[in-house]
């Protein structure tokens, strides 16, 4: 890629006119892009099963055998105390779980559950065959063409991506952190990034499950500004955390922490075990999905013993090593297997699913695009219900990328259009019989009514693709993918405009975040 003109020079695209935003309110008439309205893609095609069903009895057997005989490292305190008053056998903080209690737990999980954030209107139905995108999640550090370099996350750079993730329709819910503000004190920084992250955007809300005054300030927060009353808020899933086990098979102290007052609140609760095989996880792919599953399966064991009927679900997060330099690699071969393995074993439980859109790209080229991409199909494939990172990942989960945001947001769009029933549909119209009987043999389809009443809707038309031909695309300055996506990326932080919120939610919400703030926030180790 030639090398990149300041921002400010860079020559912005014509901007189409979008008459009305498409999921946002209209002011100046234009927007930055034009852009596929909100919904909630329905994943129509039949699930890849690369096991057959001996294959899935045999890692059932084997994810109970763990639970039974090996047994998970439980380092919660209270988890065990919980956990022994149902009957496991307990050594240390081993804890052993049978499988027919394992069974009988589970068959209390709702296949499928609702999360409604803020604004109803963006509510969330996680399992069947919905399929949901999430933004970046969890990186420390941040890199644009504007920078060329790599950076610590800051309060600002976090809050563009909340930007982002609001104005993209195909994003239905912000997930953690889209970059790590290490500007802020880590005493009080989740009440300033969720602050950001409840009045930037309204969608579903992530909270950390990171030690007790983490996850109580993240609902409290999240309650105030809905409006909720208490009754309210724990009636129905308003908010939802996402932990991860310690591979191998353990749990640590403050993830089980949040995942339990979340289940006492009912809550919505994801755990997604990273399991890197060759380092964390058998180097068979039959072994590290196996493993994820006993430790997946022992965390919402939990979650329906304390509250059966928890809306819960089982995340995949199982990849490869690069046995050369031992750091993980994503959107490889047997990354997108396991990622299928794991989406049939979620049917076989009755689980709803969680996926990823990961690479282990540096900055936004091609691997980056061809591993995310791989990433996300086989979420598709898998029958996947809640795709986290799905826009903005770089270098294996260690960078923010706004530039990576948007071309992500483009394959998405795809995705979701490639699910339209009308591409599949077989009626008159469609069938198109009369304009072939037009044109016979000779002619041509470009002026038949039959396309022109057609034409602006009847394909796919990108934002960030460019179509032209060499010639027209040099001729408008020969801006490579990356490079287009940075003129969007500023465009739309021009475009944005927060999305409406009561006075009296918000004032509620200010006046929280300064009591707790003036409390201490969080304790640190600092």
């Amino acid at each position: 890629m030639p090398d990149i003109a300041k921002p400010a020079d860079t020559p912005a695209p014509k901007r189409r006119r979008n008459g009305g935003r498409r999921g946002h309110a209209a002011r100046r008439g234009a927007a930055a892009i034009v852009q596929s309205a909100w919904r909630i893609p329905v994943n129509t095609d039949a699930p890849t099963e690369p096991l057959t069903e001996d294959g899935v009895h045999a890692l059932h057997k084997t994810a109970m055998t763990i639970l039974e005989e090996i047994g998970i490292a439980m380092l919660n305190p209270e988890a065990r105390t919980i956990l022994a008053g149902a009957g496991c056998k307990i050594e240390g903080d081993i804890v052993y779980f049978d499988r027919e209690f394992v069974t009988e737990m589970l068959s209390h999980v709702p296949s499928e559950f609702t999360i409604t954030p803020r604004n109803p209107a963006r509510k969330i139905a996680l399992g069947g065959r919905n399929i949901l995108f999430g933004n970046v999640s969890s990186p420390p550090n941040y890199w644009d063409l504007g920078l060329r370099r790599k950076v610590p996350g800051t309060r600002d750079y976090c809050a563009n991506l909340f930007k982002l993730t609001q104005y993209f329709n195909c994003i239905h819910f912000a997930g953690g952190y889209p970059v790590e503000p290490v500007d802020l004190h880590p005493a009080t920084r989740h009440l300033d990034v969720l602050f950001d992250k409840l009045t930037l955007t309204d969608k579903v809300p992530h909270a950390y499950s990171l030690g007790p005054e983490r996850v109580e300030d993240g609902m409290e927060m999240a309650r105030l500004a809905g409006g909720f009353s208490d009754e309210e808020f724990t009636a129905t899933p308003h908010i939802f955390t996402n932990i991860n086990s310690t591979s191998p098979l353990k749990h640590d102290h403050p993830m089980l922490d949040g995942w339990i007052r979340l289940a006492r609140r009912g809550q919505g609760l994801v755990v997604s075990p990273f399991t890197l095989a060759g380092a964390m996880a058998p180097v068979t792919m039959a072994g590290a999905v196996a493993q994820s599953l006993a430790e997946g399966l022992s965390a919402i064991v939990l979650a329906q013993y304390i509250r059966p009927g928890s809306p819960c679900a089982f995340g995949t997060f199982t990849s490869n090593v690069d046995m050369k330099s031992g750091a993980p690699a994503f959107g490889t071969p047997e990354y997108m297997r396991a990622t299928q393995m794991t989406g049939q074993m979620c049917r076989f439980y009755g689980l709803p699913m969680r996926a990823s859109g990961v690479c282990a790209a540096n900055v936004p080229d091609g691997q980056a695009m061809w591993e995310t991409s791989n990433s996300l199909w086989s979420a598709v494939q898998s029958g996947a219900n809640m795709v986290y990172h799905a826009a903005g990942w770089l270098e294996g989960g260690l960078i923010a990328s706004p530039e990576k945001f948007v071309m992500d947001c483009e394959v998405l769009q795809m995705i979701q259009r490639y699910f339209e029933p009308e591409i599949c549909a077989t009626g008159h119209d469609e069938l198109a019989l009369a304009a072939m009987r037009e044109v016979r043999h000779d002619g041509h389809f470009f002026g038949t009514q039959h396309t022109q009443d057609r034409y602006e809707t009847a394909f796919y038309q990108p934002f960030a693709s460019d179509w032209r031909n060499f010639e027209a695309w040099e001729g408008a300055g020969g801006l490579w993918t990356a490079e287009r996506a940075h003129v969007i990326y500023q465009n739309i932080l021009e475009d944005y405009m927060p999305p409406p919120m009561a006075d009296k939610a918000r004032a509620a919400l200010e006046e929280f975040v300064e009591k707790r703030r003036a409390e201490g926030g969080a304790p640190t180790d600092f």
